[in-house]
C-alpha cells in the first residue's frame, strides 16, 4: 500500500479532490500507508543495537544448528519503549482488542464457503476468547514491569483519584480486553473500567462513522481511495487465490450452489452513508470475513495444518492470508478524506487526555479500524511490522503515546505501535523485560523526529489540532449550498 503523506498535506490543508473505506466493531464485513520501511533515526539505531554479533562463531554444536535454523518466519525485532535520558510523564494508550471468535457464526456463510469445520472457539462470535483474555493479561504484566523499571509506577501502583482512566468501547471484547489489560497492569488496584452504553453496543466515540456526507465528498473520498490502493488492488488476487485454495472453496456448498464462486476486486464498490460505518460491496466483502477468520483459527490452533485445513503453509503465506484483511480495513478507513472523518471523536478524546491535569496514564480500547484511522489522521508515514500476521493493526496491539521531559524541562512525545509476535500469541506466552512484546516507532509527515524518534509536545499537539480542525475543513471543502 502506497504511503499516504502525499494525500495529508491536501487534505489538512482544504480537503481538495485529488486529480484523478467494518470494522467498528472489526475490520470486517460483517460489522463494520504499502508497507514501507519504519525510518526513523531511533528505529534504525535500536535495531543495530538489538542484532546479534554475526562475526561471532557458535560455540557449541548445538548453538550451530540454532543459528542455521531459517528465521524468515521471525525477525525477532524489538525496538525498545523507553528513551535514554528523558523522563516519563504520561502515557495515553489507544488499544485493539484481543484475540476473539469470528464475528460471523459458523452458521453464517462462513460455514457455507468451506467444506472444512472451523476451530471451536471458546466463546460466542465476536467475543473475547479465552487465549485473548490470558494474552491481554500478560500484555497488562509487561506494561506494568516497564513502567516500575521507568520508575513511573511505584511496585503495587494503587492511584489516586483521577491519576489512571479506563475507558472502553462498550462490545463484550474492548470492555473484557480493558479489565483483563487492567488485572495484569494495577492488580493491586480497585479500578473501574468505564463504558458509555448499553452493554454489547457500539459507543460512538469508537464507532468508525460518517458523520458527514455529500455526493461531492462521496465522490472524492472513493477517488482518493482508489488512487491511493490502486497497486495494491491489482496485486491482491494472489492473496484471494491462496484464500480460495487454503479453504477449498470449489469444494464448498457456496460454491456448488453459486452462491460464492471466487474472490475478485473487480466488483469492488463502496458506500458512504451519514451516521454508517464506510462499507463495500463485491466478493472482497466475503474473502475479508475468510482472511479474519483464518488468521484467528491460526492463533488458536496450535496444529499448523489443522490451522490451514490440512494445507502445508509458510509463515508468508499466512502473512498473505492477513493481507486480505489489511487491505480491506485500509481501503475503508484510511484514505485521509475518510480517516478525519470517522476518527474525529477518538482524535479529540486522545488530545484531551494528553491535556488532562493530573492523569498519568490512560487506557483507551477499541478496534483495528480505531488506530488505523487515527493513524491515517495524524499522517502517519508507512511502516513495516516485523513477526505478525497482521500488518497494519494487530490483534491486541496498541498505539502508545509517551510524554517525556528531559533535563531542561523541555516535553516531547514519543508514538509506539506495540504488539505481541504471532508465537507469543500462539504460545501465549508470560511477557516481560526479556521476553517483551515488538514496538515500532511511528513516523510522521512533514515531522521532523529530535533524538531518539520524539516528537517536540508542541508539534504534536499542533499535529492533533491540524487533525481534528480536518473535519470542519472537509464541511466547508464539500457542503453543498441549500436550496
Amino acid at each position: 500500500m502506497k504511503q499516504i503523506k502525499r494525500y495529508t498535506a491536501a487534505l489538512l490543508a482544504g480537503c481538495m479532490i485529488l486529480s484523478a473505506c467494518s470494522e467498528s466493531t472489526e475490520n470486517t464485513p460483517e460489522n463494520t500507508a504499502s508497507r514501507g520501511e519504519v525510518t526513523t533515526a531511533a528505529a534504525t539505531a535500536q535495531a543495530e543495537e538489538k542484532a546479534p554479533d554475526v562475526t561471532q562463531a557458535p560455540s557449541t554444536e548445538e548453538e550451530e544448528q540454532e543459528a542455521e535454523e531459517p528465521t524468515s518466519a521471525e525477525d525477532s525485532v524489538a525496538y525498545s519503549l523507553s528513551r535514554e535520558g528523558f523522563e516519563l510523564e504520561q502515557v495515553v494508550m489507544l488499544s485493539r482488542h484481543n484475540i476473539r471468535a469470528p464475528l460471523s457464526s459458523k452458521d453464517s456463510v462462513l460455514g457455507q464457503v468451506t467444506p472444512h469445520e472451523w476451530t471451536e472457539w471458546s466463546s460466542p462470535a465476536a467475543q473475547l476468547s479465552l487465549r485473548g483474555g490470558v494474552s491481554e493479561t500478560a500484555m497488562g504484566q509487561y506494561f506494568r514491569k516497564w513502567l516500575e523499571q521507568e520508575e513511573f509506577f511505584p511496585e503495587n501502583y494503587r492511584p489516586e483519584d483521577g491519576e489512571v482512566r479506563f475507558y472502553s468501547n462498550s462490545k463484550q471484547r474492548t470492555i473484557a480486553t480493558a479489565n483483563y489489560f487492567k488485572a495484569g497492569l494495577l492488580p493491586a488496584a480497585d479500578l473501574m473500567n468505564e463504558y458509555h452504553m448499553d452493554f454489547d453496543t457500539m459507543d460512538p466515540v469508537f464507532t468508525p462513522q460518517l458523520t458527514y456526507v455529500s455526493p461531492g465528498y462521496n465522490a472524492a473520498a472513493e477517488a482518493q481511495t482508489r488512487e491511493l490502493y490502486a497497486d495494491d488492488l491489482e496485486k491482491i488476487q494472489e492473496s484471494f487465490d491462496l484464500l480460495a485454495e487454503v479453504i477449498d472453496l470449489e469444494e464448498s456448498a457456496a460454491y456448488k450452489d453459486g452462491t460464492v464462486t471466487g474472490f475478485t476486486a473487480d466488483d469492488l464498490g463502496f458506500v458512504y452513508e451519514e451516521n454508517a460505518e464506510p462499507s463495500m460491496t463485491g466478493s472482497m466483502k466475503t474473502a475479508c470475513s475468510v482472511s479474519d477468520a483464518l488468521v484467528l483459527q491460526y492463533y488458536e490452533e496450535p496444529d499448523d495444518r489443522k490451522a490451514a485445513f490440512g494445507h502445508d503453509l509458510t509463515f508468508e503465506d499466512w502473512q498473505k492470508i492477513g493481507l486480505v484483511k489489511d487491505l480491506y480495513g485500509d481501503l475503508l478507513f484510511t484514505a485521509p478524506l475518510v480517516a478525519a472523518n470517522v476518527a474525529h471523536p477518538l482524535l479529540e478524546e486522545i488530545d484531551s487526555e494528553l491535556d488532562t491535569e493530573g492523569r498519568r496514564f490512560t487506557f483507551l480500547c477499541g478496534h483495528d479500524s480505531n488506530i488505523g484511522s487515527v493513524l491515517a489522521a495524524l499522517g502517519a508515514e508507512d511502516y513495516e511490522l516485523p513477526d505478525t500476521i497482521e500488518g497494519r493493526t494487530p490483534i491486541g496491539c496498541k498505539l502508545v503515546f509517551c510524554k517525556w521531559k528531559d533535563g531542561r524541562g523541555d516535553e516531547y512525545i514519543s508514538c509506539d505501535l506495540v504488539y505481541q509476535r504471532a508465537s507469543q500469541l500462539r504460545d501465549t506466552s508470560l511477557l516481560d523485560l526479556d521476553n517483551t512484546p515488538v514496538a515500532v516507532p511511528m513516523a510522521f509527515t512533514d515531522m521532523t523526529p529530535a533524538a531518539d524518534g520524539l516528537y517536540k509536545a508542541d508539534d504534536m499537539a499542533e499535529r492533533f489540532e491540524e487533525a481534528i480542525s480536518a473535519y470542519d475543513d472537509i464541511i466547508a471543502e464539500y457542503e453543498e449550498p441549500a436550496a
